[in-house]
């Protein structure tokens, strides 16, 4: 199995969802990409169109890094990348089934909390591995140099966001070792819109 799809298998099974779809279908390369957008052109990018009420969905993520990935030779950076990007994909299908509203800011929050609690879970979820990586995703957040003011803003807060979220879960769950009780929450999170996430998070620091 590819790496997209572990990732996808992953995320679904954790979140208790099922798109019935597999993100491998919805890959482009780099040409289809370019001739889809005209601005930025990021190593990982959630296309989406909406046509008489149908969500046409393309997912890009760059090459080098899955074919790292596939080989096992991939640094943290690439399987950060290739979470982000299914990330957004599954998100995007369950707001559009469900037939919620979906900002860029609730995609890119979903998509830092499922960073941390994937690398959290793939070893032995305590604290000082949350600890980690939590230092390691949010403490020292680089941004592109392209990007304009509301979109730094925007990965600012979902960044800060997350890591509030992140320490609460720390703290409640990761640190008394309650990581049913924590997957519970997780799925609840979820299923949150952008407004109760960042009312829950709030709540929680």
């Amino acid at each position: 199995m590819r790496t997209l799809a572990r990732v996808q298998r992953g995320l679904e099974t954790l979140y208790r969802i099922d798109t019935g779809v597999a993100v491998d279908d919805f890959m482009i390369d780099e040409a289809a990409r370019d001739a889809l957008v005209g601005s930025r052109r990021p190593r990982e990018q959630l296309l989406a169109i909406e046509d008489r009420g149908e969500m046409a969905l393309a997912l890009y993520v760059d090459p080098a890094a899955l074919a790292k990935l596939d080989a096992g030779t991939h640094e943290l950076g690439d399987f950060l990348l290739a979470v982000e990007g299914v990330s957004h994909f599954i998100y995007a299908i369950v707001c559009a089934r469900a037939d919620r509203a979906l900002s860029q800011l609730e995609l890119e929050l979903q998509a830092e909390v499922d960073k941390y609690v994937t690398c959290l879970l793939r070893g032995e979820p305590a604290r000082d591995a949350s600890r980690a990586w939590r230092e390691r995703l949010f403490g020292d957040a680089e941004y592109e140099p392209d990007l304009d003011g509301d979109e730094r803003d925007r990965y600012r807060a979902a960044n800060d966001n997350a890591n509030r979220y992140a320490a609460w879960l720390e703290a409640e769950f990761v640190a008394p070792r309650r990581i049913p009780e924590m997957l519970g929450e997780l799925r609840r999170f979820y299923r949150d819109g952008l407004a109760a996430k960042l009312a829950r998070i709030a709540r929680a620091a």
